[in-house]
């Protein structure tokens, strides 16, 4: 047998290869991971080619249908088989399943093996555990478990039903994205978004743009926020809004449970109520529909415009309590506390503390109040103010009553101080004042026509009544009392102020920005803390004791 060169210098290589290997020693080989790439016919019932038909290139496979792919399994009416570029076109009752959690059907599909993508066409229907997912149009990529659509789909997950023009689903999270005319409707609510990340584990869409969702009672409004479908409550930031029937409420971040009545709002937040006319600021608010009870912190700010003027309030807290809730009988308490400070036009205040309760329509003040009502200045231990139809009706002010009214100048003041007063109201303006217990007055009567100063007159008595009208005094009564008339220039030092007299206008809000400014009574001013007498207890005395001498056993 005669060899070339070429294979006798191949078989010289070949052998040195050999040789260069045995004199190295044994040596362990590992061995590649085969893959199985290639798309298998599993089954047909009838198989033919047609090379001078339509499809030259494909086997055309009909009857029972049945392909295998990398842990796929596909079934249909009727194929063509592209062997050489491990594709297929698959006809009729089109059925992809892979596993046993994830199932594609539609009336047509075009299916990749070298990409492992399927394009489902007519009546698509994706089925992965609970949710199924409908459109006319359909792209699967198995290699991400993802597929999208581009011509408008449908979601139903459990009571939750899903339509956007565009949307995926990713089988590997279960979260769907869905794009433009987002609607998610669901027998409690309906929730339009314009992007919306709903996860089919938990149940929560997450709203991305201007977004709104609309329940019986209430309407939520937000550009990016979380809602628990299965819970009702939602997580909201943005500068959002939850309109709750006649109460809205808007902050940065927001919390609401609807199914609890429960709203929680944080920084900036903004709550009004048109029923009873009053609105709310502040940085910290949580109010529960449920039991009508609430609070709000962090720089909070109370408006009531109720009236012709907007009552202005601010405290370091305020809360509510609701009492007899959902019954005829219902009623409400308002605390606010420390260091309260109103204002309203006509009218202003500043204490300690605050209650209005609604049963009795009272507003009380503790420690150290101050009311202003034009040039008068009132203050005591409490003050006590009742409203009849949201105006004031009547009030009372118990315990080192001062009541002060500036007239002409700064050395001119009318004064009354006492142990208790009260003031009666007729449309908004007081027409008569009571003061009761240790009354003590100075007041100067003054020229009718050009309000001349008459003279300094000093009252001593223990009740009085002054009655008013258009905020002029008309008459003075005076029970058992003694007083003394001072011509104006000469009045004694000491009879031109009352012991008690104080003038707090340095505290006093001078308008709506000022109740955030607190300014506390300087040192030494402020009311003395009178002890309460205690009743006397009746105790025998050592005379009138009468010893007892024990009883001996057996007597």
């Amino acid at each position: 047998m005669r060899v070339s060169k070429r294979c006798l210098f191949i078989l010289i290589l070949c052998f040195l290869g050999l040789c260069l290997a045995q004199s190295k020693g044994p040596r362990k080989h590992k061995r590649a991971k085969t893959t199985d790439e290639r798309v298998y016919l599993l089954h047909a019932d009838e198989l033919r080619y047609d090379q001078y038909g339509s499809v030259p290139d494909a086997q055309i496979v009909k009857g029972k249908v049945s392909f295998r792919h990398k842990g796929a399994h596909l079934t249909c009416d009727s194929a063509y088989f592209y062997e050489s570029s491990n594709s297929f076109d698959a006809f009729g009752h089109v059925r992809l399943r892979q596993g046993d959690t994830l199932t594609l059907v539609s009336d047509y599909a075009y299916y990749d093996g070298n990409d492992q993508m399927a394009y489902a066409r007519r009546n698509v229907v994706l089925t992965h555990r609970g949710s199924k997912l409908y459109t006319d149009s359909l792209v699967y990529d198995r290699l991400y478990d993802m597929g999208w659509f581009v011509e408008g789909g449908k979601l139903v997950d459990k009571k939750n039903v899903l339509t956007s023009d565009w949307g995926e689903y990713h089988a590997d999270t279960r979260e769907a994205v869905f794009n433009y005319n987002v609607n998610l409707k669901n027998p409690k609510f309906l929730l339009t978004t314009d992007t919306l990340y709903y996860d089919t584990k938990t149940s929560i869409a997450h709203m991305v743009g201007p977004s709104k969702v609309t329940s019986d009672g209430s309407v939520i409004n937000t550009k990016d926020g979380y809602y628990d479908t299965n819970k009702e409550r939602a997580q909201l930031f943005g500068r959002s809004t939850v309109v709750d029937k006649d109460k809205k409420i808007t902050a940065d971040s927001l919390f609401y449970d609807e199914k609890n009545g429960i709203s929680e709002g944080y920084r900036n937040v903004v709550y009004v109520d048109e029923a009873n006319m009053n609105k709310m600021t502040c940085n910290e608010f949580k109010y529960n529909e449920k039991t009508g009870c609430g609070y709000a912190a962090n720089n909070p700010v109370l408006m009531d415009y109720s009236q012709k003027d907007t009552l202005w309030v601010h405290s370091d807290t305020m809360r509510i309590e609701a009492f007899n809730y959902d019954t005829d009988s219902v009623y409400r308490k308002v605390h606010c506390y420390n260091k309260v400070r109103a204002y309203r036009v006509d009218v202003q205040a500043v204490c300690d503390s605050l209650v209005y309760n609604s049963l009795d329509s009272c507003m009380t003040m503790y420690r150290d109040p101050i009311t202003w009502y034009g040039e008068r200045q009132l203050l005591g231990e409490r003050i006590e103010v009742f409203m009849k139809d949201s105006t004031v009706d009547r009030g009372r002010v118990i315990g080192q009553a001062l009541s002060v009214e500036k007239t002409h100048g700064e050395d001119h003041y009318n004064q009354i101080s006492s142990q208790r007063m009260y003031a009666f109201f007729r449309n908004g303006e007081v027409y008569r004042s009571d003061a009761g217990g240790n009354v003590l007055t100075v007041f100067y009567p003054v020229e009718e026509k050009d309000t001349t100063l008459l003279a300094h007159n000093y009252l001593e008595t223990d009740t009085m009544s002054m009655f008013m009208e258009k905020r002029q005094l008309l008459k003075i009564w005076a029970s058992k009392h003694t007083g003394t008339w001072y011509p104006i220039t000469q009045i004694p030092p000491s009879k031109r102020f009352l012991p008690q007299f104080a003038w707090f206008d340095y505290i006093r809000p001078l308008n709506k920005d000022d109740i955030f400014e607190w300014r506390g009574k300087k040192s030494g001013t402020e009311l003395k803390e009178i002890p309460r007498r205690e009743a006397p207890l009746q105790r025998l005395s050592k005379e009138k004791q009468v010893a007892v001498k024990p009883q001996a056993e057996g007597e």
